[in-house]
């Protein structure tokens, strides 16, 4: 009697087993031109980050060392004295112990005076620039088309053209060293603004307004309570763009703000460095408060930039 074994049945292959992925490394491997892509990058970067640096170095540095030591990448005798003279922490016989140039700036004042200017000057011009942006994007006007060329064509008008005509209507209005003839020029708007929240405004569908007014909703309630909300990531992108500007500005308060009032830290800063009792600028000091300056203004960057970018490729802007 014989017997026969009875092969196995071959089993189907289970659906749900993870199949092996490719190794990443084996399908990026590294080619000429991808290494002379991240080469030139690097490269970029450096050159980009080095008067960072540079002013980094110099700004911990000892102002009798710096001559000596000007082809050191490291801090010549590093010292936080720069920074003592900037907050007013040293006394004039200190600082120019210290191989500072004598010279003074109120920095807090000057600080405060650069914030309450560009927080006006980012309020005022995003939200009137946003209702004109909102006009030019929804409603219908005759010769709307024909004015919105004319904002355009004013982008290539030079700033310097209408500085002199802005501060002789400031003269005549008396608001020389005062914190308007500062704001006033650019308070309403500027054609960059206008031009950047209409693009976005013309891809918000017109059926929420259309809804909204059907229920009897105003225009200016919709444009409050539905298109300013649905525009926060462009509105926000553009203030801090506005911010940056208006604390960067330094030519216009060169021209209205000469009393300290009303000085902003830009100016304060080219004050200090033509103040040379010792025959040459407090280099370090220079560099710490132009440092501290800057250092919020970074970090507001840092911390929305990747807002800024996704805004901006949103909108349509090349």
């Amino acid at each position: 009697m014989s017997t026969t074994t009875a092969e196995p049945l071959a089993l189907p292959a289970d659906p749900g087993r993870v199949r092996p992925r490719p190794d990443r490394r084996a399908r990026r491997r590294p080619t000429w031109g991808r290494v002379l892509g991240w080469a030139t990058l690097i490269v970029i970067l450096l050159i980009t980050l080095f008067p960072f640096y540079w002013m980094l170095r110099t700004a911990f540095s000892d102002n009798r060392a710096l001559a000596a030591q000007s082809d050191n990448l490291l801090p010549a005798d590093f010292t936080l004295d720069a920074f003592r003279r900037v907050f007013g922490l040293t006394t004039l016989e200190e600082s120019l112990a210290q191989g500072g140039a004598g010279g003074r700036i109120n920095f807090w004042l000057y600080l405060r005076n650069s914030v309450v200017v560009a927080t006006s000057i980012t309020l005022g011009q995003v939200f009137f620039s946003a209702m004109a942006a909102y006009a030019f994007a929804r409603l219908r006007w005759p010769g709307r088309n024909t004015v919105f060329a004319v904002f355009l064509s004013s982008l290539m008008v030079p700033g310097i053209f209408t500085a002199i005509p802005n501060f002789v209507l400031i003269k005549e209005l008396g608001l020389l060293n005062t914190f308007p003839g500062l704001i006033l020029p650019t308070l309403f708007m500027t054609p960059f603004a206008i031009f950047f929240l209409r693009q976005f405004f013309l891809g918000i569908p017109r059926e929420l307004e259309e809804a909204a007014m059907l229920d009897g909703a105003s225009r200016a309630r919709v444009f409050l309570r539905i298109i300013l909300p649905m525009a926060g990531a462009p509105i926000t992108t553009l203030a801090v763009l506005t911010y940056i500007t208006a604390w960067n500005e330094y030519f216009w308060p060169l021209l209205v703000g000469q009393s300290d009032d009303v000085r902003v830290l830009t100016v304060a800063l080219g004050i200090f460095r033509s103040q040379t009792p010792q025959g040459s600028p407090d280099w370090a000091g220079l560099m710490a408060a132009t440092l501290v300056a800057a250092l919020p203004i970074v970090l507001l960057f840092i911390a929305l930039g990747k807002r800024i970018v996704s805004s901006i490729g949103f909108s349509g802007i090349k």
